[in-house]
C-alpha cells in the first residue's frame, strides 16, 4: 500500500523549478546552456542589506522570533505600505513568511473549504492552482488573451464569479507575462468586486517596483478602499531587493485572517530566519535608489529581447509593462518540423527543441495556463540574452 497521500495526486511539481534544475544538470554534464527559466535577478543583494544580515549574526540575533515576524520588520512593512501604497496597516494586520510563496499557501490553507472556488486569471504563476488544490479548493481559470495584453477583463471576471467563489488572485506586474494593471484597468476590476461582497482579493504585488516607461503601479485596496477589509496584500523583498535566497515575504490584511494564517505557520515552519528578517528591515527602511538603476538595466534588456524575438520566424513577442519576463507566442512554429523530422505540436515541444538544439532553457506556456507561448526571464546579462535570442532565431529558421 502506498504511503503517499492522495492529495499529492492533484498537483504537479513546479515547472519553473524543473526547468532550472534541468539547465543545471545539463551544465554539469558539460553542455553549453543559457538558462532563461529562473525568475531571479542577477544583481547582487545591495551591500547595506548584506551588512545588516552580517550585523545580525555578529550581534547574536540568531534565535527564534515571533512566529509572524519581528516587531521591527512588521513596523517597517507597515511604513512601506503607507509610504508606497497609501495603505494603513497596524502590526497585528501583518504577517511575515518564508517567502511570498508561504504567505499565499498559509492564506489558502487558512480559508479554503472543500469546493471553495478561487478565480485565477491565466497566464498565471505556476504555483497558484496547485496551492489551491492542496487546500482542497477548486481553481477557476479565466483565460486572458494577448488581445487584451494578457489582462483580466471586467466582464470575464463577472462571468466567473459564483456563490462558491472565495478568492480572486491578482498579480501585477505579472509572472509570466510582465503585464501590469493601470489605475483604469484595476478600477474596472474593483468595480465588479464591490458588487460581490463574498469574494476576497489576494493580490500578489511581488514585482511592484519593477515597472518601466513611467508606468504607475497600483494595488486593489489602494484603488478601491471599500475592498480593504477583504483584501490580502502580499509582497516581499525577493525581486526588487535581489534577495531571493533570503526568503522573506509578507502580507497585510484583516486581523482575523492574519491570525489564522499565523496559526498555520506556527504548526509548519514557525518564524522566518531571524537574520533574513534583520536584512529585510534594512531593505525596506534603507536607500531605495538602486531599484531605479536596476530598472534601467532591465528596461534595456526587455527592449533587446522583444526586438530580437520579433525577428524570429514563427514568434511574436508582446512588450510588457513590468517584471522581468516576456511571454512570446510560438504559434507560428506549431506544425513545423525540426531538422530531425520531429513535428512541433505544442509549446512544450518548442521549448524542448530549443533546449536540445541550441542549449536555451525556457518554460513552456502550458505550465502557466495559456498556450502556445513560452516564458523567458531577461534577468541576466545583455550578452547572454543576445546569444540566447540568436540561438532561438537559428532554431526557428531551421524549422520547415
Amino acid at each position: 500500500m502506498s504511503q503517499i497521500a492522495d492529495r499529492l495526486s492533484r498537483i504537479k511539481p513546479s515547472a519553473t523549478i524543473a526547468v532550472s534544475q534541468k539547465a543545471r544538470e545539463l551544465k554539469a554534464a558539460g553542455r553549453d546552456v543559457i538558462g532563461l527559466g529562473a525568475g531571479e535577478p542577477d544583481f547582487e543583494t545591495p551591500d547595506n542589506i548584506k551588512k545588516a544580515g552580517i550585523a545580525a549574526i555578529e550581534g547574536g540575533d540568531t534565535r527564534y522570533t515571533a512566529v509572524d515576524g519581528t516587531p521591527a520588520l512588521k513596523q517597517a512593512i507597515c511604513d512601506k505600505f503607507k509610504r508606497d501604497n497609501g495603505l494603513t496597516y497596524t502590526p497585528d494586520q501583518v504577517i511575515v513568511g518564508t517567502g511570498g510563496k508561504q504567505v499565499l499557501y498559509n492564506a489558502f490553507m487558512a480559508t479554503l473549504n472543500p469546493g471553495d472556488e478561487v478565480i485565477i486569471p491565466a497566464p498565471f504563476w505556476v504555483s497558484y492552482p496547485d496551492m489551491v488544490l492542496l487546500a482542497e479548493g477548486e481553481p477557476v481559470i479565466v483565460p486572458c488573451s494577448q488581445n487584451n495584453n494578457f489582462k483580466l477583463r471586467a466582464e470575464d471576471l463577472e462571468a466567473a464569479i459564483t456563490p462558491k467563489t472565495k478568492w480572486i488572485i491578482l498579480n501585477s506586474p505579472s509572472n509570466p507575462t510582465g503585464a501590469a494593471y493601470s489605475h483604469d484597468d484595476m478600477k474596472a476590476i474593483t468595480e465588479v468586486l464591490k458588487k460581490h461582497e463574498h469574494v476576497w482579493v489576494l493580490t500578489d504585488d511581488m514585482y511592484e517596483h519593477l515597472v518601466y516607461d513611467d508606468f504607475k503601479f497600483v494595488t486593489p485596496a489602494q484603488v478601491e478602499p471599500a475592498l480593504f477589509d477583504r483584501t490580502l496584500t502580499m509582497n516581499g523583498v525577493s525581486k526588487a531587493y535581489c534577495m531571493t535566497g533570503w526568503r522573506i515575504g509578507y502580507a497585510g490584511g484583516p486581523k482575523d485572517l492574519i491570525k489564522a494564517m499565523t496559526k498555520i505557520q506556527s504548526q509548519s515552519t514557525s518564524n522566518p530566519s531571524s537574520i533574513s528578517q534583520a536584512a529585510a528591515v534594512e531593505a525596506l527602511n534603507g536607500p531605495q535608489g538602486f531599484i531605479a538603476e536596476h530598472n534601467e538595466a532591465f528596461k534595456v534588456r526587455r527592449d533587446l529581447v522583444v526586438e530580437m524575438l520579433n525577428k524570429c520566424p514563427g514568434l511574436a513577442c508582446h512588450r510588457p509593462e513590468g517584471a522581468f519576463y516576456v511571454y512570446p507566442s510560438c504559434a507560428g512554429t506549431i506544425g513545423k518540423k525540426t531538422p530531425e523530422g520531429k513535428t512541433i505540436a505544442s509549446d512544450g515541444d518548442f521549448v524542448t527543441y530549443i533546449l536540445e538544439a541550441e542549449g536555451v532553457a525556457a518554460v513552456q506556456g502550458e505550465a502557466f495556463g495559456l498556450s502556445p507561448y513560452f516564458r523567458i526571464s531577461y534577468a541576466t546579462s545583455n550578452e547572454a540574452l543576445t546569444e540566447a535570442c540568436t540561438r532561438i532565431k537559428r532554431a526557428c529558421e531551421a524549422l520547415t
